[in-house]
């Protein structure tokens, strides 16, 4: 049946490859940085300056915090924490992936890291041939580190290399040189860890072209199955962000990130790689990032840690971003032994449930990132004109029933779906 007919509500309690179907994934953030670049906007923490003691009585804390949190929500199973009067089953699903993000989790030393990982199979039900994928920073590289998450069954590292242009680096105020991800990829392979993605940046003011390229050659040469490009984003809550206010640091040319992004393309399509997402490259179909695909089929999956996100049949709860009052409510909490979540100290800062048509616009927001786009039986109720308009105007296909978006789509999907959605 086309998309544009379907009339019932079986795009949520019954789809194919979305919701439910993508699996079940598990997100631990560790927020720890050395130093916390002037871009960044995620929930992190800079110990840099800290005394290595201090340092390391804050990574045994917040270590021992992480583990409970996970067990707490765990136990507490899913329907303590899904929408009242959803259909949810007691236990937990099997997890698919598990993804270790922050933040830099590889500041933590390779046995707490183990910790943490190993707390995932203790708490919950894991696949066997479970995707878990490890955030790294260059700089922290080491053999220690690499062979014990190789012991820890770890799939996927997934290292923030931004550029190999050092004025670039030095502009995103990065604290490795252009060499070191090269070293850092090697002894990762070497010890034993299957795959390896790198993280790129393009558009940051003073990159020319011949630095993007440079960057993507060498990235291809690196030999890895993964690239992740994305266009460089100034928060208004950054120290870029101000620095652009200011009139300190131009920002970033919308043209010239489009022309960045079609190069990357260009190059990395004839090198083999498959552009499955957005910003996301994979050397075949084995290669995608399976947790971030559970993001983009609107899957459900836990969060913990500090910022975390989480969502479980609609609903979408999150913890404080700031570390301090995380690891204050997670140890009170573990005193007061509540038992569910809902009851006494938490972490958790807020919460929402969405509505069918929230669901619908993020099931479209998500699922048409990805390159082949959703099932037909995936897809909520569309209105025949508005899918004509839409398909007259450049912005999604069909092919086999699936709903995608055309490249130009990919570049205006918010559009996109206000018009699918009206």
């Amino acid at each position: 049946m086309p998309p544009s007919v379907r009339t019932d509500d079986a795009w949520l309690t019954d789809p194919v490859e979305s919701g439910p179907a993508a699996g079940f994934g598990v997100y631990l953030h560790v927020p720890f940085c050395h130093h916390r670049c002037g871009y960044c906007d995620f929930a992190t923490a800079a110990v840099g300056d800290q005394a290595p003691d201090d340092a390391d009585a804050l990574f045994e804390r917040y270590t021992a915090a992480l583990i409970a949190d996970l067990r707490r929500q765990a136990a507490a199973g899913p329907r303590a924490h899904a929408p009242a009067g959803a259909d949810i089953a007691p236990s937990w699903p099997r997890v698919t992936s598990v993804f270790l993000g922050g933040g830099t989790p590889t500041l933590l030393p390779p046995p707490r890291l183990a910790r943490i990982l190993r707390a995932v199979r203790d708490e919950l039900d894991v696949l066997d041939d479970v995707e878990i994928t490890v955030e790294c920073n260059p700089e922290t590289a080491s053999e220690e580190l690499f062979a014990t998450l190789a012991a820890e069954g770890v799939t996927r590292l997934s290292m923030g290399v931004q550029s190999f242009a050092p004025h670039v680096l030095a502009t995103l105020e990065r604290g490795h040189t252009a060499d070191t991800p090269l070293g850092a990829a090697e002894l990762a392979r070497a010890a034993g860890i299957p795959a390896i993605s790198l993280d790129l940046i393009y558009g940051t003011p003073g990159e020319s072209e011949a630095d993007w390229r440079d960057t993507l050659e060498r990235a291809i040469a690196a030999g890895v199955e993964h690239l992740s490009a994305y266009a460089l984003t100034i928060h208004a809550n950054t120290p870029f962000g101000r620095r652009v206010g200011q009139g300190s640091l131009p920002s970033p040319d919308d043209d010239v990130q489009a022309d960045r992004f079609d190069l990357a393309r260009e190059l990395l399509r004839g090198a083999g790689f498959e552009h499955y997402e957005v910003s996301n490259f994979a050397l075949g179909s084995a290669h995608r990032s399976r947790h971030n695909l559970l993001y983009w089929r609107h899957g459900d999956y836990l969060g913990v840690g500090v910022g975390a996100h989480a969502h479980l049949a609609g609903r979408r709860w999150w913890s404080t971003r700031s570390t301090e009052r995380y690891l204050e409510a997670v140890e009170a909490a573990e005193v007061e032994r509540p038992t569910t979540p809902a009851d006494g100290p938490t972490p958790i800062s807020g919460s929402e449930v969405l509505d069918d048509t929230e669901r619908a616009e993020e099931r479209l927001l998500l699922g048409l990132r990805v390159r082949e786009g959703l099932h037909p039986a995936d897809v909520p109720p569309l209105e025949p004109l508005a899918l004509e308009e839409v398909m007259d105007l450049g912005l999604v296909e069909t092919s086999c029933g699936r709903l995608r978006c055309t490249d130009r789509g990919w570049f205006l999907l918010d559009s996109a779906v206000d018009r699918l959605l009206v």
